[in-house]
């Protein structure tokens, strides 16, 4: 199999995952030109679309793609259907593209019905889980995203988180600014500055590597938990992840306010 990232409006990527015989799934096309273009100048040739969530920018493509490509399957959870997809999936549902095996995880958080589609080594999340960290909350809560995030932090170390955004750089200040310290942060951080000095995206991203930069995969961290003023064992780790979430959205607005 071939990872294809596609760079799509500011900030955006579209996944193709090329089969290497002229096939590929499309994931989240949030416009299609980019990926018509794309798949016109590698002679590839769409065998599905997979949806994780209804948002404009992850979804606004599929019209314009499956009318090029007429009878295309595009699965996606239910609040996909008027969107676009035609074959509704669920928590644990599977299927196969290709000769490929796919498993449907639902990661609500992001949106109530987000889902992440894994196919080894590969695992589309959308807007879940990102490089060094995670989704906003726009419908869900803190309490759903760390669970989401504990059931991808079941999947094994190699796989490749393939998200939907390049906010890799800004997670990282984010993770600095809370634990500075941190030398694994630190070097990590000089590394995605390199390439994205180059133009290079940060993503995708391994499970293993993530365990170690992305504070809301160390909940269970006690030098995290002290940091973010917990003086005693938490009751729960979710609620260590809704701190460090707290803290995500203060800063925002603290720059928001500088700039």
């Amino acid at each position: 199999m071939n990872l294809i990232s596609i760079p799509a409006f500011q900030d955006n990527y579209i996944w193709l995952l090329d089969d290497r015989q002229g096939r590929c799934i499309i994931v989240d096309p949030g416009e299609a030109q980019p990926v018509l273009e794309a798949l016109q100048r590698l002679q590839l040739a769409p065998s599905a679309i997979l949806l994780t969530h209804h948002h404009h920018d992850h979804v606004g493509g599929v019209a314009q793609i499956v009318a090029k490509y007429p009878g295309l399957a595009v699965y996606g959870p239910q609040e996909t259907a008027d969107k676009g997809a035609n074959h509704i999936v669920r928590d644990g549902d599977t299927f196969d593209i290709d000769g490929h095996h796919y498993r449907t995880i639902a990661v609500p958080g992001h949106t109530l019905g987000h889902v992440a589609f894994y196919s080894a080594p590969y695992l589309f999340c959308g807007d879940t889980i990102f490089s060094a960290g995670c989704g906003r909350l726009f419908e869900g809560t803190a309490k759903q995203m760390y669970d989401s995030f504990q059931q991808l932090a079941q999947l094994p170390d190699n796989t490749l988180i393939c998200c939907a955004h390049e906010y890799t750089l800004s997670n990282l200040k984010f993770a600095r600014a809370i634990l500075p310290e941190d030398r694994e942060i630190e070097t990590y951080q000089q590394h995605v500055e390199a390439l994205r000095a180059k133009g290079q995206a940060s993503v995708p991203t391994t499970l293993q590597l993530e365990r170690k930069i992305n504070l809301f995969l160390r909940c269970h961290d006690a030098d995290l938990q002290k940091k973010l003023g917990f003086n005693s064992p938490p009751e729960s780790l979710h609620s260590v992840f809704s701190e460090a979430f707290s803290c995500v959205i203060w800063r925002s607005k603290v720059l928001l306010l500088v700039f």
